[in-house]
């Protein structure tokens, strides 16, 4: 186990905080901060949001209680770093530019927004914890090479399913067992059809956007999360969509597992979703190996030949920290996509949609996403489900069906969709 405590004492002794610039003060931004004002060794030096009022508010909870000054530019906000004074702006660059700031977090949950977040941050040597999901299946491939070429870490956030997922995955790799299947649970109703408005009484009981809540229960969310796991891992969805299966935690190797030994698996090496065991994630990992078999047995795993590893909590944005000491104490990302990507995350009509119909955002009326290996996705030419928004129908898609490029009118332009144009022409693709 690394040692972060001891590592951050240190830092915290040398009077050498590892700085953090937050971009993003809503529920999760807020948390971090707070977490962060329980740690030693670590600071955050500015968070950003709207407004310089909304920013400064985040800093309501945190333990160290810093003197916050508000800064419109950047001049302001080194002027205001020099004096030991936390910063709230409302303007990202501060966060991205700020000499002070070792790494950046982008809390916002825009995809464009990721876009211009990581891209600056990386421009001025800064390593990215992307907590961002839907950014990064998207353009996540080119962001860490253009971070490695930095010389910075760019890495998805610990407390986040599909890190948390990775560190299973990690484990179990590295000890020579065969990955058979990397999932989450799911706890939420899956409805397809699900709008904001279908969802908005319960939103309000849950004091959460009704857009945020569809995404979840329209099965969205859980498709980007299990796509992020997939292109970091090479693990593939075994069919569109995959299986969301009902499962206990005992059932899981069992159920997720080959078709030929009683499972539902038509592949080995798959990312996938169970019904029932939220909100764990797992793996199934499988050896052949009589004398380790019979050592599991002794440790209570089964008699396998698959076994589960379940880890029954992730934290979310409690947990972000972690990532933020791991890339600037061990130069290490708590999980990062590699050279291409193995799925995409698909685009498909909640609804009859006319053409000129302007398409909404994740979490919205108009589409839901799923997932589908790359390579069929890109043959096919399904529209990106990071590249949906404010992209114009010239045909009319029934409820239901995938949507391809071929449908599309328009796509805005955006430093998104520059980068992702970048990355189809100059990435290695999973052919």
């Amino acid at each position: 186990m690394n040692e972060y405590d001891l590592k951050l004492e240190a830092r915290e002794r040398a009077g050498n905080p590892i700085r953090v610039g937050l971009v993003g003060a809503g529920q999760m931004g807020t948390e971090i901060i707070t977490q962060i004002g329980e740690m030693k060794g670590m600071e955050i030096a500015v968070v950003v949001d709207l407004s310089c009022d909304k920013a400064a508010a985040g800093y309501d909870h945190s333990a160290k209680k810093p003197q916050v000054a508000r800064a419109r530019t950047l001049e302001d906000a080194e002027a205001a770093a020099a004096e030991g004074k936390a910063v709230a702006a409302d303007d990202f660059t501060l966060a991205t530019r700020l000499k002070a700031v070792d790494v950046v977090i982008d809390a916002t949950g825009s995809t464009e927004m990721g876009a211009r977040i990581s891209l600056d941050a990386i421009n001025h040597g800064k390593h990215m914890v992307m907590m961002n999901v839907e950014c990064d299946i998207t353009i996540g491939p080119i962001l860490r090479q253009m971070a490695e070429n930095a010389g910075v870490v760019y890495s998805l956030a610990a407390g986040d399913e599909p890190a948390a997922i990775i560190e299973l995955y990690r484990f179990a790799k590295s000890l020579g067992f065969e990955i058979i299947a990397a999932g989450k649970g799911k706890n939420n109703p899956l409805d397809f059809h699900a709008t904001p408005e279908t969802e908005k009484e319960k939103a309000e009981k849950r004091r959460m956007s009704p857009y945020m809540l569809c995404e979840f229960v329209d099965g969205t969310k859980t498709a980007i999360e299990m796509a992020a796991v997939s292109n970091a891992t090479g693990l593939i969805p075994d069919k569109r969509g995959m299986h969301a299966a009902r499962a206990t935690v005992d059932q899981l190797n069992q159920v997720f597992i080959p078709s030929a030994d009683g499972g539902i698996l038509e592949n080995r090496g798959v990312v996938d979703f169970a019904i029932g065991v939220h909100p764990g994630v797992f793996l199934v990992i499988h050896t052949g190996n009589e004398r380790i078999k019979e050592g599991l047995v002794q440790r209570d795993m089964g008699e396998g030949p698959y076994y589960t590893l379940f880890r029954p909590y992730h934290l979310c944005s409690i947990e972000v920290p972690l990532t933020v000491a791991q890339c600037v104490l061990y130069g290490e990302s708590s999980g990062h996509p590699l050279n291409h990507l193995t799925s995409e995350c698909i685009t498909i009509a909640k609804k009859d949609l006319p053409s000129g119909t302007v398409l909404d955002g994740i979490g919205g009326f108009c589409y839901r996403g799923s997932i589908e290996r790359y390579r069929t996705a890109a043959k096919e030419r399904l529209l990106p489900l990071g590249l949906a928004k404010g992209a114009v129908l010239k045909h009319p898609v029934p409820a239901d069906t995938p949507i391809t490029l071929d449908m599309i009118e328009s796509i805005p332009e955006s430093v998104l969709f520059d980068l992702r144009r970048l990355q189809d022409k100059t990435m290695m693709r999973e052919d």
